[in-house]
């Protein structure tokens, strides 16, 4: 990485008066809510193909973009948006998650131009991103690693004498980015060429970088990440862990937070190994270091996570720590106001990441325009959103429609409180993760905690073996909600053909007989 340029005065104390949110949807509206409540103002970018999008109603100003002689998408685009910035008199810019918030050249770009970059330092995103470069640290600090190669490799040969000294199955994973991307799994040496291939081409697709390691794979492992919390003097604490293992293509879809797989002695055995990795990149703003934990209880360092993340509310619900107050604190030259034994896990709380998705297809994006939405009003319930009624679900960007976050005492209060939400959430104009959830949270091994990261993949087709009794409970419920809310109409007429998205998505074919 080259040699950053910037004053390190300027980045251990500045005051914050008008922030640049270089992101979209309901991270947009998050981070706007926040920073309204510090007495900040918030600037927007309207885009050509978000004109009326709901986040530009939060913002003070809006900088009006058209799109239409770009070659690349304003909010992939560092040079307009240090423009922007400078152009609004923003002081500061947060990038949110996904787009540039884990690229270290824009964050250096930032501080260059005198912009707070609402985030860590360059370095540590760099360090940390690279996941050749963050494997090598992590190994040096002593934090428990799956075998692997040392570095990025070069072809499927050299990628088969490695998994031949580790041992299959691997997994090939690409060096730069995440979200499950640039990744395949290998149980065999004939399937090397065609899946370093794969894994290669799809890293350079997605993150402009085809470099690609190796490592052993983990077998149905649960998937759990600790909120890391730094500041500019060089204090990290952990606000404790999130469970993660509801996931599809390596993508999450529920989070619960703590996790029913930790006791206290391993919790504080991860989150200090979380600590020590922040500590060893000199690490500062709000983070996510992630872990896989085998059946026998062992946990192997995964990755790191330099930004917010989309399950952040979660983890606000149990601590009560607002982690986008804490990011523009830090980012301001603040110390941390808590020291690790001031934090305190109580109740449990569980996020559904609500998308326009057709589960039926493989969980495929199905773009369009929300006719109607809808939420209950319990208090056990957050609501994350950057739509409602009228807006679109645009093919060019995430699926995501809403995060349902939902509280309770003890983790089976929290799951009866969100069978309860979810069966009053009315979302009509487009496919959605609804039924899914639906059923997942009526299902027992959901309600045991006894699933991995294979649970879809591997789990899911016990499902179709439910009770007679079952299914026509599940049918009744999604009949019943449906009618509940067409009713209403006037002329008192269902349409039954449009209800189809309320049944419960494995049923699918045998609920139409009821």
């Amino acid at each position: 990485m080259p040699t950053c340029l910037y004053n390190q005065d300027f980045m251990k104390v500045s005051t914050i008066k008008r922030i640049l949110i270089a992101n979209r949807g309901e991270i947009a509206v998050r981070i706007m809510r926040t920073a309204h409540e510090m007495g900040i103002e918030c600037v927007a970018i309207r885009t050509d193909s978000e004109p009326a999008a709901m986040y530009l109603d939060h913002a003070d100003l809006i900088f009006n973009l058209s799109e239409e002689t770009s070659e690349i998408p304003v909010f992939l685009d560092v040079d307009r948006l240090i423009e922007i910035a400078v152009t609004t008199g923003c002081d500061a810019l947060h990038p949110g998650y996904g787009f540039l918030a884990e690229n270290a050249y824009f964050a250096q770009k930032c501080i260059e131009n005198k912009i707070n970059f609402i985030g860590p330092s360059p370095d540590a995103i760099y360090k940390m991103g690279n996941k050749t470069v963050a494997r090598r640290i992590a190994l040096a600090n002593g934090v428990p690693m799956a075998m692997g190669s040392p570095g990025n490799i070069s072809d499927e040969e050299e990628a088969l004498k490695h998994a031949a000294k580790i041992g299959y199955p691997v997994i090939i994973k690409a060096a730069s980015g995440g979200g499950g991307r640039g990744m395949r799994i290998v149980r065999h040496p004939d399937e090397m060429e065609k899946m370093f291939n794969l894994a290669s081409r799809e890293a350079e697709k997605a993150f402009n970088d085809p470099s690609v390691f190796i490592e052993k794979y983990i077998e149905n492992p649960k998937h759990i990440e600790f909120q890391i919390l730094g500041d500019k003097d060089g204090n990290v604490i952990h606000l404790g862990e999130r469970e993660c293992s509801i996931q599809r293509k390596h993508q999450k879809l529920l989070e619960e937070a703590p996790s029913s797989a930790l006791d206290q002695e391993l919790r504080t055995k991860m989150g200090d190994i979380a600590v020590t990795i922040a500590k060893a990149v000199g690490y500062y703003s709000a983070g996510t270091v992630e872990f896989l934990l085998d059946s026998d209880k062992n946990f192997y360092f995964m990755e790191m996570n330099t930004r917010i993340q989309v399950e952040h509310p979660v983890t606000e619900e149990i601590t009560g720590v607002d982690l986008i107050e804490q990011q523009i604190r830090v980012a301001r030259g603040e110390a941390l106001s808590m020291k690790q034994e001031d934090v305190r896990l109580t109740g449990w709380a569980i996020e559904c990441r609500i998308n326009a998705e057709d589960v039926q297809a493989g969980f495929a994006p199905a773009p369009g325009k929300i006719e109607k939405l809808s939420f209950p009003e319990y208090d056990f319930i957050r609501v994350e959103t950057g739509v409602r009624n009228g807006s679109s679900i645009a093919a060019n960007f995430d699926s995501m429609i809403a995060k349902l976050i939902v509280t309770g005492k003890t983790r089976s209060e929290a799951i009866i409180n969100t069978k309860k939400a979810l069966d009053k959430v009315w979302i009509k104009g487009t496919k959605t993760t609804l039924p899914f959830f639906r059923m997942l949270v009526r299902n027992k091994k959901f309600h045991s905690g006894d699933f991995t990261t294979a649970f879809i993949e591997k789990d899911l087709e016990q499902f179709h073996r439910n009770s007679e009794y079952e299914e026509l409970i599940a049918a009744w419920l999604a009949t019943k909600l449906f009618a509940d809310e067409n009713l209403q109409n006037k002329n008192g007429s269902v349409d039954f053909e449009q209800g189809k998205e309320m049944n419960p998505w494995l049923l699918n074919k045998r609920i139409n007989r009821f």
